[in-house]
């Protein structure tokens, strides 16, 4: 299968894994292949056999499958950029965080250009499930995508053919998750601050024994540290979300701030340098709060 992935950060790189050992003919575009920081991605498409375009249209010309793993606030423009070069009837898979309203907003794109769009909601972390990770589908061509994805090896289902639910699940669950990811810094950072994350710790295990908090604390802080900006947009979009529904996003503007708080601390590189092996890898999540308490004292 002719198959183009718009985007080639985790997400894109992880597919390409999967799908180039089924014989499969991937390519793939990131605007980052044009900087000085895409010679990552060059290396990693050499070595796994996917040819890079030059540009979005050079990639999904031909492609029978159209994949769209970009930052969230992409998601609208990548369906326009896109759009001349689709050929007809080529399926044109959403995956981003974006709210119901853009998903709505590129679906139009994409279906006036030929293509058959359908959205995306990926339900939870992609690295530990790869290709498996659970996605709800939706839109008019769902149910025709969802057994050419299972067959490509993907754990697809349809939710709806109506567009913005799929989207609406993964948005309203992000309220939660990447809140939980914002509040758990926010919580355990004060806690060592006052050193008192250890009675924090036990209390919070007391009342919800199924977590295991010191792993989960260091798990929330290695992820916010290393993706902190893309969550950051990702939540501007589920806070959009929650304005369309007619609610003031109080929660989730403020999840989005101190996820972009803790990517600007990691781009000054408080945390290492970036790409290094030792990068937002430590198992004691004390180590990175200890780091930003010491900034926050210099500053």
């Amino acid at each position: 299968m002719r198959i183009a992935l718009i985007g080639y950060g985790e997400v894109g790189r992880i597919l390409a894994e999967d799908l180039m050992p089924q014989g499969h003919a991937v390519v793939a575009f990131d605007i980052k292949l044009r900087a000085e920081s895409g010679q990552a991605l060059h290396e990693h498409a050499g070595r796994v056999g996917v040819r890079l375009a030059d540009t979005h249209v050079a990639a999904v010309q031909g492609a029978e499958l159209i994949i769209s793993a970009v930052t969230a606030s992409q998601a609208v423009p990548v369906a326009q950029v896109c759009a001349p070069g689709f050929a007809k009837g080529a399926f044109f898979l959403d995956l981003n965080s974006a709210s119901p309203g853009a998903k709505v907003r590129a679906a139009s794109i994409a279906n006036a250009a030929g293509a058959r769009y359908v959205e995306g909601a990926v339900m939870t972390s992609v690295p530990p499930y790869r290709i498996k990770v659970p996605l709800l589908l939706g839109g008019p061509d769902a149910a025709s995508l969802a057994p050419v994805l299972n067959n490509l090896g993907f754990a697809a289902r349809v939710a709806s053919d109506r567009l913005g639910v799929a989207s609406a699940t993964k948005m309203c669950r992000s309220v939660m998750i990447k809140g939980l990811e914002a509040m758990v810094i926010e919580s355990f950072t004060t806690a060592r601050h006052y050193g008192v994350e250890d009675a924090v710790i036990a209390s919070l295990q007391e009342t919800f024994p199924g977590i295991d908090w010191e792993k989960q604390g260091a798990y929330f802080y290695q992820r916010v540290i290393e993706h902190g900006r893309r969550r950051s947009e990702e939540v501007r979009e589920v806070a959009e979300t929650v304005r369309e529904a007619g609610l003031e996003p109080w929660s989730a503007a403020g999840t989005a701030a101190r996820q972009a708080w803790v990517a600007d601390l990691a781009d000054e590189g408080l945390f290492g340098a970036r790409g290094s092996k030792d990068f937002a890898r430590s198992a004691d999540w004390r180590a990175e709060a200890d780091r930003i308490l010491q900034h926050l004292k210099k500053h």
